[in-house]
């Protein structure tokens, strides 16, 4: 008896279920037939483009000049290639984003996605980028030339980043390769933990090790893992197709008319840190260069209260005395200011050096004015040195930091530990700005002062010169010839 009630419910259950898989799979190309567009067409109603993607310095984090990122920067101009506006919105993984896009909270997921065909609940576009993973050590060991290099070692990777599937790959052919997968940390994390031997070696994608290696010497890179990956953007699968087809499309042009190489170039395509240049290279340049604006440097000083070196040196650091010094994203001039700085201090050509120089003192004199008053003496300029770089929402998170970290916020070099903490998430994560760069201010102002150092030197060199040269043509000396008129070089 019982078993023919269980077999009468179970011919139920599987009929209500066919009838239910019916239903949907009669709806659901209904549904697409009748709204392809669907996703699109709300997208323009609205008149704004949902982002989501994540505060890494490869996608989108705040920097000095606003809002930046490869993929900040190729949404910005989709959103205006459909006449809309941006929204972004950040998740702390790779999982949130594609769990974001997938239940239609966000349009677009951004953030170094790879393609992955399994995904039944989303569609990717075409590839915007090669991945190629590639394995960093700790510098030091025995180099890691190939895949059976790996064997025995602690590694690790980021969690849904497409290197997973690699190694899984790899594991065929080398079944004792093994890994661990962290969701909850970000690269620079990863780099940090093989510097300080907590790891032996990670894998990770090779245009993150060119943006993140200046901040660990400690770290070496190793053999490239299979074939490049493809970093695509995501979109929910239950939404139409018009979305991503006009992305493609979109994408398709930016490759046709330069624009996309350009900005692979831009972000990925040289080692963007700032390197101290030589004692001897600089003194060179101050001779060949600075006698050019020295007046500007001098009138822009008397104006700011600043030594006029130090604005020199500012100078030097921002575009080695270039007037007409332009960066990829946008910043011009000699100081290198970028077009709402320049508006703030109502210059109006940031190429002609002498409004360039006036401008900068001007600002920085401002980062100046507006810390804290606790911060004092020296502290206060090397920060607001580091405000001119990195923008001072960032410094004071480094403040904020330095101070959870039981530091001083109003001391130069507890801030200078604090800055670089800003790449890595668990402490950006706890401050208002997000991510930043944090590594680079710091050499920034590490080499502004050492350029101050030798242009006081130098100076110093030019007065005794001078002094004695007065001397010998008054007679004051007996022997002419220990005043050679040959000023000092380093």
């Amino acid at each position: 008896m019982l078993k023919a009630v269980a077999r009468h419910l179970l011919h139920y259950h599987r009929w209500y279920l066919s009838i239910g898989v019916a239903i949907t799979l009669a709806l659901l190309p209904h549904r697409q037939s009748q709204a392809p567009n669907r996703q699109l067409e709300e997208v323009r109603e609205r008149d704004f483009l949902t982002v989501v993607s994540r505060n890494t310095p490869t996608s989108y984090y705040e920097g000095r000049r606003g809002p930046t990122g490869f993929e900040y920067e190729l949404a910005r101009r989709f959103a205006d290639h459909l006449g809309v506006s941006l929204s972004m919105e950040t998740k702390s993984d790779i999982a949130g984003v594609l769990k974001s896009v997938a239940s239609g909270e966000g349009d677009v997921g951004a953030a170094a996605l790879t393609l992955t065909p399994s995904r039944t609940d989303l569609n990717f576009s075409t590839a915007i980028l090669e991945l190629q993973p590639q394995v960093v050590y700790r510098r030091g060991l025995p180099p890691v030339d190939s895949v059976e290099d790996l064997v025995g070692l602690d590694i690790a990777i980021i969690r849904d980043s497409g290197i997973g599937g690699v190694l899984r790959g790899l594991q065929k052919q080398f079944p004792a390769l093994s890994w661990r997968e962290a969701a909850d940390l970000e690269v620079a994390d990863l780099l940090q933990r093989v510097e300080e031997s907590e790891l032996v070696a990670a894998v990770i994608f090779t245009h993150q090790f060119t943006l993140n290696r200046l901040f660990f010497p400690g770290v070496d890179d190793g053999v490239t893992l299979g074939e490049p990956l493809s970093m695509v953007w995501a979109f929910p699968a239950d939404y139409g197709l018009g979305l991503q087809r006009e992305a493609n499309a979109f994408l398709a042009s930016l490759r046709r008319d330069g624009t996309l190489n350009a900005l692979i170039k831009r972000y990925f395509g040289q080692e963007d840190y700032l390197e101290y240049v030589g004692a001897r290279t600089f003194i060179r340049q101050i001779q060949d260069k600075l006698d050019d604006f020295d007046d500007l440097f001098r009138k822009a000083a008397r104006e700011t209260g600043f030594d006029w070196k130090l604005l020199a040196a500012l100078g030097y650091q921002e575009s080695h005395w270039e007037p007409r010094a332009t960066s990829p994203t946008g910043v011009r001039g000699l100081m290198m200011l970028t077009n709402a700085t320049a508006a703030e201090m109502n210059i109006s050509n940031r190429l002609n050096p002498a409004q360039s120089i006036d401008g900068g003192a001007r600002y920085l004199r401002e980062m100046m004015d507006r810390l804290q008053e606790e911060i004092t003496g020296d502290d206060r300029l090397w920060m607001a040195l580091a405000a001119y770089n990195v923008g001072l929402g960032h410094l004071y998170d480094a403040q904020k930091i330095a101070e959870m970290r039981g530091g001083d916020p109003y001391a130069w070099p507890d801030v200078r530990e604090a800055l670089p903490l800003l790449q890595k998430r668990a402490w950006y994560s706890k401050v208002r700005h997000g991510y930043a760069r944090g590594g680079e201010p710091v050499i920034y102002v590490r080499n502004i002062r050492r350029y101050y150092e030798i242009l006081n030197y130098v100076d110093r060199s030019k007065q005794q010169f001078f002094q004695l040269n007065e001397r010998a043509e008054s007679g004051e000396s007996d022997d002419g010839s220990q005043y050679d008129r040959i000023p000092p070089i380093l």
